[in-house]
């Protein structure tokens, strides 16, 4: 993926979503998989990626990434199968 702005979606192991902001997210995902990522993701390892968008700064990446962690579980799961309209 080129680098950019990224809002992105993680499922962990337990089946649990964490949301990051970040400008590579290939490299972020593999930083999350290797236990030096965040601390939420460290104990529910292996993630997988199963959201991310693009934003055109990273003003509006780290509001859209406030706005989705004030989600509901069932919102979250919505907006990663499409049903939920984006913001």
């Amino acid at each position: 993926m080129e680098k950019g702005q990224y809002v992105y979606i993680l499922e962990c192991r337990d089946s649990t979503y964490y949301t990051g902001y970040t400008t590579d997210v290939d490299k972020r995902l593999e930083t999350h998989n290797l236990g030096k990522g965040a601390k939420y993701t460290r104990s529910r390892r292996p993630c997988k990626l199963v959201y991310v968008r693009a934003c055109e700064s990273k003003s509006k990446a780290l509001k859209l990434e406030y706005k989705i962690k004030q989600m509901s579980r069932k919102e979250k799961s919505e907006l990663i199968e499409g049903i939920l309209k984006e913001m």
